[in-house]
């Protein structure tokens, strides 16, 4: 049962995955690399599995993603009772892990982060098809995602939808796609995330064709994705809220006025009974209410 794992071993097997190393983890619990190692080994016996993959930085394996979100769910409990019962310290800040995509982080995320004082916040950039991966591991606290399938242990928040538009500068748009557009696209330069993004293609097939062109630049940055567009390296699906003011200042065009993308955004979070994780749920609901589409 989980009650009768030992607490120690638990929290050292968190400290070698956030550490990445042994030597690590035992730097930061003041204990010897040798304690650590016969701590997490005393738990693989214990539980009868192999917890961690021994590479560099370690990794949990299936077995100890389970453990290491059951440690991290134990310390936000024990922050909270120690906040509500005052015995938190004055430097002790609280820290919350958010999985978060790019485009969320660079049109509306952050301005619900100020809303929940007292905090500190380390967020993991994902992509909203991947960020429920880092739930699962035990990795992060919550996640927006675009998963409405809850992860064992969590609880779902529809958050709206984020559009996307097909645009390219009206010079790119003019030398490359001056025709129809399913026949064209798969032939223009374009640009893309990174190499999990398959949004441009989709985009494309949506139009009846088979996918984007071969000649890709890869800007794994959201900023940097607009700019790259904007510079005519290529065409792009730009969320709509950094498109329009380019539009409207004719520095983009749209290749195709009445098609779009939409992504259904959820909030994802552990279920426990955390005033800070709920104060996060509700400022997060909150701006997504006031920017996203219903």
């Amino acid at each position: 049962m989980m009650s009768e794992l030992p607490l120690e071993q638990v929290r050292t097997l968190l400290a070698v995955v956030d550490e990445g190393t042994f030597d690590a983890a035992a730097a930061a619990l003041h204990v010897t690399p040798s304690a650590v190692s016969q701590r997490v080994k005393a738990l693989e016996q214990r539980t009868g599995r192999v917890l961690l993959q021994r590479t560099k930085p370690v990794r949990p394996t299936e077995s100890g993603a389970v453990l290491v979100r059951f440690a991290r769910q134990l310390a936000r409990l024990e922050r909270d009772a120690r906040g509500e019962l005052g015995l938190s310290g004055p430097d002790e800040p609280t820290r919350v892990t958010v999985a978060v995509n790019a485009d969320s982080l660079a049109t509306w995320f952050l301005g619900a982060l100020p809303q929940v004082a007292g905090l500190c916040f380390e967020l993991y950039r994902e992509d909203e098809d991947h960020t429920a991966a880092l739930l699962r591991e035990g990795l992060v606290m919550a996640a927006v995602t675009s998963s409405p399938d809850p992860v064992p242990g969590c609880s779902v928040r529809p958050l709206g939808r984020m559009r996307y538009l097909p645009v390219a500068t009206p010079e790119f748009a003019e030398r490359h796609l001056d025709g129809p557009l399913r026949e064209l696209l798969p032939e223009a330069p374009v640009v893309v995330f990174d190499r999990k993004d398959d949004f441009q293609d989709g985009f494309v097939r949506q139009l009846g064709g088979t996918g984007a062109g071969q000649l890709r630049h890869y800007v794994p940055t959201s900023e940097g994705f607009l700019d790259a567009v904007a510079a005519g390296l290529g065409w792009g699906m730009i969320p709509e809220a950094q498109a329009r003011p380019l539009l409207r200042e004719g520095r983009l065009a749209l290749l195709a006025p009445r098609e779009r993308m939409d992504v259904r955004l959820h909030w994802q979070q552990w279920k426990l009974d955390s005033p800070t994780l709920a104060a996060l749920a509700d400022a997060v609901a909150a701006t997504a209410a006031r920017t996203l589409r219903r």
